[in-house]
C-alpha cells in the first residue's frame, strides 16, 4: 500500500507545488486507511452471507446454497481468524483433516474443496482479499468411474413392470428427453404440446428451454391425462386424493422400488437423463446439440456423458479385428 502512495506522489511531484503534494499524500492516506478499516470490520459471516446473495443473483438453486453455506461455515468455524488472513497452509491442513475425520472420498473432499475455492473466488473478485489461498490447491484426483446407463431392455422391462398410467408415462418422458427429475416435477399440464411432441421445461437459474419427446412418450402421455380425474394443473400428481403434485422424492422413490422389484440395478431418475445422452451421442448427435437438450451452460459439462458404450467397443472388437 505504502509503495503505491509513493508511486502516485512521485507521479504527481512535477504537476503540484509542495502544499499541494502534502494536502494529496494526506488523503490517500486517510482514504485508505478508511478503506481499510470499514473492511477489517466485517465479519467472516457477513463475507458469508454476501456471498450466499451473489449465487442467489446468479441464479443458484438452493439446494446449492445450502451446500455452499454448510461447506464454508463448517471451514469457517474451525479458524478464529478473518478470512483475509486465512492461508493456503491452513485450507490445506483444513481439508487433510475433514478427509480424515470423515473418512470421506476424494470425490466428497473435491467438492468440498470447489465451493471453498468459489468462496475465495468471490472474495478476490470483489477486492476483499488481494488473492485467493486457494490458487495453489489444485483439483483433487479421482478415479474415472464409467457409470452405468439403462438398457433398451431395462427400459423395456420397466414399462412392462408399470402398473400405473403415470409411472408409465413418466418413464418414457423422462427416458426421451433427458430432463432433470426436478424439471419433471415442476411441468404442468398446459406446458405440454402433444402435437408437437415438445415442452418447456425450466432449469437451472429458472432458464427456459424447448425438449422432445418421441411417439411412445406422446402416446402414453395423453392415455394418462385423459386417464385423469383431478382438476390440479401439475402434469404429475399423486395417485390418491387430493392429488398434490408429485415431489422429487416420490418420483425417486418410485422409481427405486420399482428397479429393486424387477431386479435392475440402481434406477433413479438421473440414471435417465444419462441414458437418453449416451444413446444420443452413440447415434452421432452433435455434442452441442446434446448440450442443447440437456440445457448445460459448459459444454465440459456435456462431455462427461460421451462415455463410450462398453458393448460399441466389443462390436467394434469383432468387426474389425475377428
Amino acid at each position: 500500500m505504502e509503495e503505491k502512495i509513493v508511486v502516485v506522489l512521485n507521479e504527481m511531484s512535477e504537476y503540484l507545488s509542495i502544499p499541494q503534494m502534502k494536502k494529496l499524500q494526506e488523503v490517500i492516506i486517510r482514504t485508505f486507511a478508511e478503506n481499510e478499516a470499514a473492511r477489517t470490520a466485517i465479519s467472516n459471516e457477513e463475507f458469508l452471507n454476501m456471498f450466499l446473495s451473489a449465487k442467489r443473483i446468479e441464479g443458484c438453486s438452493e439446494r446449492t446454497i445450502a451446500y455452499y453455506q454448510m461447506t464454508v461455515q463448517h471451514m469457517l468455524s474451525t479458524t478464529e481468524k478473518s478470512v483475509r488472513k486465512i492461508t493456503t497452509e491452513e485450507i490445506r491442513e483444513y481439508l487433510a483433516n475433514y478427509q480424515k475425520r470423515n473418512n470421506c472420498s476424494n470425490v466428497t473432499i473435491d467438492n468440498v474443496r470447489r465451493n471453498i475455492s468459489s468462496f475465495f473466488s468471490w472474495l478476490e473478485e470483489e477486492d476483499y482479499i488481494l488473492k485467493s489461498p486457494m490458487k495453489r490447491i489444485h483439483k483433487i484426483k479421482t478415479k474415472t468411474v464409467v457409470k452405468n446407463t439403462i438398457s433398451d431392455e431395462g427400459i423395456e422391462r420397466l414399462r412392462d413392470g408399470c402398473k400405473e398410467k403415470r409411472d408409465l408415462a413418466m418413464i418414457d418422458l423422462l427416458y426421451s428427453t433427458g430432463i432433470r427429475v426436478g424439471e419433471l416435477v415442476n411441468l404442468n399440464v398446459d406446458d405440454i404440446d402433444l402435437e408437437g411432441r415438445e415442452c418447456i421445461v425450466y432449469g437451472k437459474g429458472d432458464k427456459e428451454r424447448r425438449v422432445y419427446f418421441d411417439a411412445k412418450a406422446k402416446v402414453h402421455l395423453k392415455e394418462y391425462i385423459e386417464h385423469r380425474k383431478d382438476n390440479n394443473k401439475a402434469l404429475f400428481v399423486t395417485l390418491d386424493a387430493p392429488y398434490d403434485r408429485l415431489k422429487i422424492s416420490g418420483v425417486e422413490i418410485r422409481l427405486r422400488n420399482l428397479g429393486r422389484k424387477l431386479q435392475l440395478e440402481r434406477i433413479h431418475p438421473h440414471k435417465f437423463r444419462r441414458s437418453m445422452a449416451t444413446r444420443a451421442i452413440d447415434k452421432g448427435m452433435p455434442i452441442e446439440q446434446v448440450q442443447k437438450i440437456l440445457g448445460h451452460s459448459q459444454i465440459d459439462t456435456t462431455m462427461q456423458y460421451a462415455m463410450v458404450n462398453q458393448n460399441n467397443v466389443k462390436t467394434s472388437h469383432q468387426k474389425y479385428l475377428n
